[in-house]
């Protein structure tokens, strides 16, 4: 018998405008291949880059935050295993779930530590060391909750696994290390992209509504790019990102070689075009997109330490890794001038993809680990019993909460 899993988003993916939305188009492929009915349901409004779900055979709904109509769609589903695209939706629908298919899986989706995100915003909002105090904020409440919650979370970083173990204390049996799962680039892509010679200009790519990026093209306007064009008078540095509005737009300036260039719609083709990558993240989580797709297509990175969290372990970066702005513009300019240094590392990157993000094994280990979780569900549960004390205060708190929403709403 088919079995049936529901995923209940955030948003809509949109794998063209975010990291965020590759990674769950990545999750819908695992599942599919393991022959599982798949419904997408979400709150949010779809915007045009959504992602046509139904021309990969999954079926959209629209569901309502704060109504009961969810209780009756999830229970007529009655899906094996319910995925939450981030904790915030497992804060909304989570307890729903339980109450009407007690028995279905709960997965959690992080995308990245919401909290870790959060910490270092503030630690760098202050200019302050990041320290546990920035970690163990009010985000990091609800989304550590939201993780016991579930039966497993799903975590894109080694550092953020060991982060939730050993500061959290959170036990590993509920998480499992998934990161981005990428195809292998093969010896004939790799000699298919072009060559050193015939690229130019920088690039930097990110959705401007994500925080760490549009705050990484600031940083680029206004402290590294004019020390890297001061080297390089005839280079150019091509902004792209989703979401482009009027604040980043002003930002466009030609006579410095600084051009917004607004929504790609072919990422592998502005990226092949370009010689080097920025990315001077100065805090957020997870694993960054935008590296990924420079070592895809052949493109060297200069990040910072941030920015490379979690993604080459003890592969070489396909680039530089420097906080410093001189440091950062001077490796930049090292990689756009010595084409040995840059094959170099560009061969990290393909390397970096093909040992780190290998896609069939991870959705293997993925479904295998699921599996598991199918025949062992009662007594995981039992040795979880943070788990089911943050359930039993969830219900009785925001169920109620949920439950007045609605009925204020239906009075108006």
């Amino acid at each position: 018998m088919q079995k049936h899993l529901l995923i209940i988003g955030f948003v809509w993916p949109e794998p063209k405008s975010s990291a965020a939305g590759s990674r769950m188009m990545q999750l819908i492929e695992a599942f599919l291949l393991a022959k599982y009915q798949i419904t997408f349901a979400t709150a949010c409004a779809k915007s045009d880059n959504a992602f046509n779900l139904e021309s990969i055979g999954v079926s959209q709904v629209s569901i309502e935050l704060n109504s009961s109509s969810f209780d009756d769609f999830v229970k007529a589903l009655n899906p094996e295993v319910v995925l939450f695209d981030r904790f915030m939706t497992e804060e909304q629908f989570g307890w729903r779930v339980a109450e009407q298919c007690p028995n279905a899986i709960r997965i959690l989706d992080t995308e990245d530590l919401h909290c870790l995100r959060r910490g270092r915003e503030q630690a760098y909002k202050e200019q302050l060391p990041f320290e546990k105090k920035h970690l163990f904020n009010d985000t990091s409440k609800r989304e550590i909750a939201s993780i016991y919650r579930c039966d497993l979370s799903l975590i894109i970083s080694e550092v953020e696994i060991e982060i939730l173990k050993n500061d959290f204390k959170v036990d590993k049996s509920i998480l499992m290390y998934l990161p981005f799962m990428l195809s292998e680039i093969s010896i004939e892509e790799i000699k298919s992209l072009p060559k050193f010679n015939k690229r130019k200009h920088f690039i930097t790519i990110g959705n401007f509504l994500h925080k760490p990026n549009y705050n990484a093209v600031l940083y680029l306007k206004e402290t590294i790019w004019p020390l890297i064009k001061k080297k390089l008078p005839e280079a150019e540095l091509h902004i792209y990102g989703a979401y482009c509005s009027n604040k980043i737009s002003q930002l466009n300036n030609e006579k410095q070689g600084f051009l917004i260039k607004g929504f790609a719609y072919d990422v592998n083709q502005v990226m092949q075009c370009a010689k080097v990558c920025l990315a001077p993240i100065r805090f957020g989580a997870g694993l960054k997109g935008k590296l990924v797709d420079a070592m895809q297509n052949g493109t060297p990175c200069v990040t910072t330490t941030v920015g490379a969290e979690g993604m080459f372990g003890d592969i070489e970066a396909n680039g530089f890794i420097e906080g410093i702005p001189e440091a950062f513009a001077n490796k930049a300019v090292q990689l756009y001038q010595n084409e040995t240094l840059w094959k170099e590392k560009q061969q990290n990157g393909f390397q970096t993809i093909n040992n780190r993000f290998n896609k069939q094994y991870f959705q293997k280990e993925f479904i295998e680990q699921v599996e598991i979780i199918s025949l062992e569900l009662n007594d995981r549960r039992l040795h979880n019993f943070t788990g089911q004390m943050l359930q039993h205060h969830i219900l009785n708190s925001t169920k109620f909460m949920s439950k007045w929403i609605e009925e204020k709403n239906m009075k108006q």
